[in-house]
């Protein structure tokens, strides 16, 4: 029987992946991420041009062959700091996706699960979240504990779990629902009633036999998150509450870039680009893992 399960297992993983194969622009999304995520991590090794090298006689200006992305305002190259930009942006949205991750798959496991009183208060608090302007709540958290936290672990280890709990911390709700939806559904069935009659405790229920069958779902949302976390990251950055000015994460240097858009619009291209093509691949990546993982979608 193990193995039966085991083979039924390799086969839909399989058939997955040969679904995901055929969509042109996942296969776009992933192709392009794949290039982005090499860029970052092994660029700076045969790009070895610092990133906070001052150089006034080179500031703002365009792309050349001795800086590619050109110069800031200071006469920093461009290219290094999108590099170097690219490890931060990236890290805080798969951290920050994996909060979220964490938070909604905990409390829709829990709210579909158990039922009864537990489910209403969890699902009320799961729509009170849903009600609150993220943008605003998001600004007016960083603004309130930004201090506090750089107090307490440092200017920038301290602005980054901060900004990773409240993006985390605000992004969950989705998941909490299509986790109980589907939780719902399995507590129902005959392999679920059967575990129950042979004493499986509610943590192997949900560990066990419920969250593999939901994993399709967390995987595609768990895309999505991380494209949503670089997104909000930036925002955080570019309205000047984010990571300290030393620090260029793409949304930082979006916010430096904007007072020299007349005649250094490169300064903002690079960053803006970098941005637009993760979160876009990401995207393409989310959509082809949610047709390949549907059952009932047929190509």
């Amino acid at each position: 029987m193990l193995l039966k399960t085991s083979n039924y297992s390799n086969n839909l993983w399989s058939n997955a992946w040969r679904k995901f194969c055929r969509d042109r622009l996942a296969i776009l999304g992933l192709s392009m991420l794949t290039l982005i995520i090499l860029a970052i991590v092994i660029g700076p090794l045969f790009y070895q041009v610092p990133i906070d090298a001052i150089d006034f006689n080179r500031a703002s200006t365009p792309p050349s062959w001795d800086h590619p992305f050109g110069t800031n305002d200071l006469g920093q190259d461009q290219l290094a700091r999108v590099l170097f930009g690219g490890r931060i942006s990236l890290t805080v949205g798969i951290t920050a996706m994996a909060v979220a991750i964490f938070l909604g798959t905990a409390i829709g496991a829990i709210a579909g699960f158990y039922g009864g009183v537990i489910d209403i208060l969890l699902m009320r608090l799961t729509d009170l979240f849903l009600s609150l302007p993220q943008l605003p709540l998001l600004l007016l958290v960083v603004y309130l504990f930004r201090d506090t936290i750089k107090a307490i672990a440092g200017p920038e280890l301290g602005i980054f779990i901060l900004v990773v709990i409240v993006i985390g911390g605000l992004n969950w709700m989705s998941v909490a629902r299509l986790v109980r939806a589907n939780v719902l559904k399995l507590r129902e069935m005959e392999f679920t009633i059967a575990a129950i009659a042979l004493g499986a405790s509610p943590q192997r229920l949900i560990l066990i036999h419920f969250l593999p069958n939901v994993l399709s779902v967390i995987i595609v949302s768990a895309t999505l998150a991380v494209g949503n976390g670089i997104i909000t990251e930036s925002t955080l950055s570019f309205l000047g509450l984010g990571f300290p000015p030393d620090v260029p994460t793409w949304g930082q240097m979006l916010f430096q870039a904007k007072d020299y858009l007349t005649w250094a619009p490169h300064m903002a291209l690079f960053p803006g680009l970098a941005i637009f093509l993760t979160v876009l691949s990401i995207n393409y990546i989310g959509d082809g893992l949610r047709d390949a993982l549907d059952p009932k979608t047929h190509r």
